[in-house]
C-alpha cells in the first residue's frame, strides 16, 4: 500500500502501552535506594561542563534540570528515565507502523519491549544508558521515516539526533556507523548520494564540537578511561558469555526480535529496510570482538521487536482473535516472571524470596545474580549497589559532629571511589558536610591541588586494608564505623578519622593527582 494511503498512525492505540510502561516504573522507582552509577551522574549537576572523565555533557545538564524541576529524592531523579522510557516504547510502536504493521504488530512489539528484563532493568535508573537507547530508536524511525517520505527534514532531525546522542553517550557513534554501512550495502545506498546526508552530518559535528573541543584540551580522557574499562572489566568478559546473555536479556521476547531479523533480512515486504539487520550484525559482531557488556546493544532491540510485530502479524493475518491473543500472551507475559531480578517493584524481602526461587527453579537465571567478580550473590548487582549509601554518610557525618567547630575549618573528607565520593556529597548536604575529596572518576576534574587538613575524614573501600599503606604517614587514626548491611556491594566499606597527615601522604596525594589531570 503507497505510504500516503496508508491508515491513521494508531497514537491513541501505542498511548496505551506508553502509560503500561510508565505506570510500572511509577510502581518501583522509589524502592530501594540510589544506584552507585546515579550518585555520580547526580553530582555532575554542580560541576557543570562540556564534558567529563566517563560519560558527555548530557547527563550533567539533566541533572541540574532533576535538582531544579523536582527536587533531591530518588523518585525525582528517576522521573526523566521513565519519561525516556514511555518515549522508548512510543518509537517502538511508531516504527512498526512505519514497516507497515497494525494493532496486532504494534502491540505484539511494544508488549515485548515492555516486558522485557533487559528494558525493564535498564529503564528507570538515572544513568544515560536509557537516554542513549531512546536517541538509537529516534534514529532509526527518523532513518524508517525518510525512507518512507524521502521528506529531508527527516535528515536534519537525524543529524539533531545523532548530536545530542553523541553528547550523552560515545556508543552513538558505533550505532551511526553501523547504520551508514548498512546502508552501503542494502538496495538503499543511493539514501547517501544526497548533498543533505552531508548537512545532517555537519548539523550532527556541530552539536557535537563543545565536547569534542573538550576532550582535546583535556587529553582525551575517554581513551583512558575506555582503555581502563577494557584491562578492568571488559577483558574479562568471554565471547561466549555474551552471546548467551544477548540471547536470554530479552527473556521470551527473544522469539520477536529474532523474527524480526529474518523479515529484515528476507521479506520482500521489508526489503528497503534491510539495513537494519545489516546495522544489528555490525554492532553485535563489534562488541563481540571488544568483550563488550550485553547492555550496550540493548538500544537496537527495539526495531527487531518492531519489524518482529509485523513479521508475526504477516504469518497470521487470516487467524482469528483468539490465535493472535494466543500469541500475544505467549511471548510478553511470562517475562513477567523475572521482573523481581528487573525492577525493584517487591519490597527487599520479597524480592530475595522471589531471586532465591527463580535460581532454584530456573537455574538459567543466575547469570542475572553473577556479579564482575563472577561470583553468585542474593541480589543483583544493580540491586547491591543501591545499599548502604546513607549509613556511609551517616557515619561520616558522625566524624564531622565529633569534632570541634575549630577543628572542622581543617577538616577534608576523602572517599576512594565515585560511589563513596557521590553519596557522601549527596547526602552530606543535610549534614552541612564540606566538599568531598576523591581521585576516582570525573571527581578528579575538581579535586583540591593538594591535602592541607589537620583531619581527614576518610572513606575505605577496603574496610581498612587501604590505610594500611600510608598509615605511619600519620600522627594517629581511628574507625568510626563500617557498612554492616550484608546486602549492600559496599559492604565492609569504613570510615575512618584521620589525624596530622605527614608530608609522604600529602605529596603521594599531589603525585597521583598529577598523574590523573594528565589521562
Amino acid at each position: 500500500m503507497p505510504y500516503q494511503n496508508r491508515r491513521s498512525s494508531y497514537t491513541i492505540f501505542i498511548l496505551i502501552f506508553v502509560a503500561i510502561k510508565v505506570g510500572l516504573n511509577l510502581m518501583a522507582i522509589s524502592h530501594f535506594g540510589f544506584h552507585r552509577d546515579e550518585l555520580l551522574h547526580l553530582v555532575l549537576a554542580d560541576h557543570l561542563d562540556w564534558g567529563y572523565k566517563e560519560v558527555p555533557p548530557f547527563i550533567a545538564l539533566l541533572a541540574k534540570s532533576t535538582f531544579m524541576l523536582f527536587g533531591h529524592s530518588v523518585f525525582a531523579a528517576r522521573i526523566f528515565p521513565t519519561i525516556a522510557g514511555g518515549l522508548i516504547v512510543w518509537l517502538t510502536g511508531l516504527i512498526t507502523v512505519e514497516l507497515g504493521g497494525r494493532r496486532f504488530a504494534i502491540a505484539l512489539a511494544c508488549l515485548a519491549l515492555i516486558f522485557s528484563p533487559a528494558f525493564a532493568a535498564s529503564d528507570y535508573l538515572f544513568q544515560p544508558v536509557v537516554f542513549d537507547q531512546l536517541w538509537w530508536v529516534m534514529a532509526v524511525w527518523l532513518l524508517v521515516k525518510y525512507c518512507n517520505t524521502s521528506s529531508v527534514k527527516y535528515l536534519y532531525i537525524l543529524g539533531m539526533v545523532i548530536g545530542v546522542g553523541m553528547l550523552t553517550k560515545y556508543t552513538m557513534a558505533f550505532f551511526t556507523f553501523a547504520l551508514i554501512i548498512g546502508l552501503v550495502f542494502s538496495k538503499n545506498r543511493k539514501l547517501l548520494i544526497n548533498r543533505h546526508i552531508i548537512g545532517a552530518a555537519l548539523l550532527a559535528l556541530f552539536i557535537f564540537l563543545p565536547n569534542l573541543i573538550w576532550q582535546f584540551t583535556h587529553h582525551l580522557p575517554v581513551i583512558t578511561h575506555m582503555k581502563t574499562l577494557q584491562e578492568q572489566q571488559l577483558d574479562y568478559n568471554k565471547p561466549s558469555d555474551f552471546i548467551k546473555q544477548t540471547l536470554l536479556d530479552n527473556g521470551i521476547a527473544l522469539f520477536v526480535w529474532l523474527t524480526g531479523f529474518m523479515f529484515l533480512l528476507f521479506s520482500f515486504r521489508l526489503h528497503k529496510f534491510q539495513f537494519i539487520a545489516v546495522a544489528f550484525v555490525l554492532i553485535f559482531g563489534f562488541l563481540l570482538v571488544m568483550h563488550g557488556k550485553p547492555y550496550y546493544l540493548f538500544g537496537a532491540f527495539p526495531m527487531l521487536f518492531a519489524a518482529g510485530g509485523f513479521g508475526f502479524e504477516r504469518w497470521l493475518k487470516t487467524s482469528g482473535y483468539a490465535s493472535r491473543m494466543a500469541v500475544i500472551t505467549l511471548f510478553t507475559i511470562p517475562n513477567l516472571i523475572f521482573f523481581p531480578m528487573a525492577l525493584p517493584i517487591f519490597s527487599i524481602n520479597q524480592t530475595l524470596a522471589a531471586i532465591k526461587f527463580l535460581n532454584e527453579k530456573i537455574p538459567m537465571t543466575k547469570f542475572a545474580t553473577t556479579w564482575e567478580d563472577h561470583k553468585q550473590h542474593p541480589l543483583t548487582q544493580n540491586y547491591a549497589d543501591m545499599f548502604g549509601w546513607d549509613t556511609m554518610t551517616a557515619l561520616a557525618a558522625k566524624a564531622w559532629n565529633e569534632l570541634t567547630p575549630e577543628q572542622q575549618k581543617q577538616t577534608q573528607i576523602y572517599a576512594d571511589n565515585y560511589g563513596d565520593a557521590g553519596a557522601v556529597h549527596h547526602f552530606g548536604k543535610q549534614y552541612n558536610l564540606p566538599e568531598v575529596i576523591s581521585l576516582n572518576s570525573s571527581f578528579t576534574l575538581w579535586a583540591p591541588d593538594s591535602l592541607n587538613a589537620k583531619y581527614i575524614i576518610y572513606v575505605d573501600d577496603q574496610g581498612g586494608k587501604n590505610i594500611e599503606s600510608f598509615s605511619s604517614a600519620l600522627e594517629s587514626y581511628r574507625k568510626i564505623g563500617e557498612v554492616d548491611n550484608p546486602l549492600a556491594r559496599e559492604y565492609g566499606t569504613a570510615v575512618f578519622l584521620l589525624v596530622n597527615p605527614k608530608a609522604p601522604l600529602k605529596e603521594r596525594y599531589a603525585k597521583e593527582l598529577a598523574r590523573k589531570r594528565l589521562e
